[in-house]
């Protein structure tokens, strides 16, 4: 997504992220998770440029359900226009078939089943070979006291009627452990893997933003509560923590490594889905995959103050 969507335009260079997307598969990282909406639709076709070299060395996983306009976003989820949509996908990313296939956002005026009828007729016919769910916003309406991720549990339920979902998409990260209460465990017990997005906490846990630093009008955390030079500056000590575990496991570890191990340490279903732009991130970022963390690093991870300015 940052490669073309969300985060800031002015640093946003195709070519460069054809670099990292080529080096990511060059180390041995293989799952490439786009959406058509990121651009939208250019992340897709820049995807494509390198799937039309290396397809056999990558797992595509790919997203449909929302429409974005000049101002606002909304959910389409009709069962002719998925259909449409994946080809439209498979013609951008040049390739015959998408790994997996996720429902971006259920559409509020359709039923939940017939959309997911719509992607399982995809898989049926070969253009698809998984499906899988992205979670309900954190912001979107819940009951009182219901818990951050039980809407998405809820659909989870019932398209699981219709087709097997193979896998779930969701925050996941030091600052946002949310779904280690109930949306993991749901996933775990049913044999289900877990994307965790925003595992460097878009940014913040790298520790190379500073507070007051402030973004441009177009990026997400120009917006987001927990990037004010306020809650930035309340929300170091996380940083600081991931500092001292990364210290004691050499010079060359990164608190951006600790914060990606952490999300391996969840479980082997479990997959870090970090977004970069760059060949240096992409490096970094793949490291992660060899550090272990000890128990006491992870003990320490969960002594850390909880972040403020949070979506809840």
């Amino acid at each position: 997504m940052p490669m073309n969507w969300a985060y800031s335009a002015s640093r946003q260079r195709g070519e460069e992220s054809v670099r990292a997307v080529h080096r990511a598969l060059d180390l041995g990282v293989s799952l490439l998770d786009t959406a058509d909406m990121y651009g939208p639709f250019t992340n897709e076709l820049l995807l494509g440029r390198v799937l039309k070299e290396r397809r056999p060395d990558a797992f595509v996983s790919t997203k449909v359900g929302l429409l974005v306009g000049d101002q606002h976003i909304v959910a389409n989820g009709r069962p002719g226009y998925v259909k449409r949509a994946c080809d439209a996908s498979l013609r951008r990313l040049q390739t015959d078939v998408i790994d997996l296939y996720q429902l971006h956002r259920a559409d509020p005026e359709i039923p939940v089943e017939e959309t997911w009828g719509a992607m399982a007729e995809l898989v049926r016919a070969g253009k698809v070979r998984a499906l899988g769910l992205c979670a309900v916003g954190a912001r979107s309406a819940r009951r009182p006291g219901a818990r951050l991720h039980d809407a998405t549990i809820r659909q989870l339920e019932r398209v699981q009627q219709v087709f097997p979902v193979s896998a779930v998409e969701a925050e996941l990260s030091v600052w946002s452990p949310e779904a280690l209460r109930t949306l993991l465990p749901w996933c775990v017990t049913r044999g289900v893997g877990f994307l965790a997005a925003m595992p460097l906490g878009n940014g913040f846990l790298t520790g190379t933003l500073t507070p007051g630093q402030g973004f441009e009008p177009e990026d997400l955390r120009a917006r987001h509560p927990r990037f004010t030079a306020e809650m930035m500056a309340a929300n170091q000590p996380i940083v600081a923590g991931l500092r001292r575990i990364a210290a004691r496991h050499g010079d060359s570890v990164t608190p951006a490594q600790v914060a990606l191990a952490w999300v391996l340490a969840q479980g082997r279903h479990v997959v870090p889905v970090p977004g970069t732009k760059r060949e240096r991130w992409v490096a970094e970022n793949a490291g992660a995959a060899r550090l272990r963390l000890t128990e006491r690093d992870l003990a320490e991870v969960r002594g850390l103050p909880a972040a403020q300015g949070s979506w809840e």
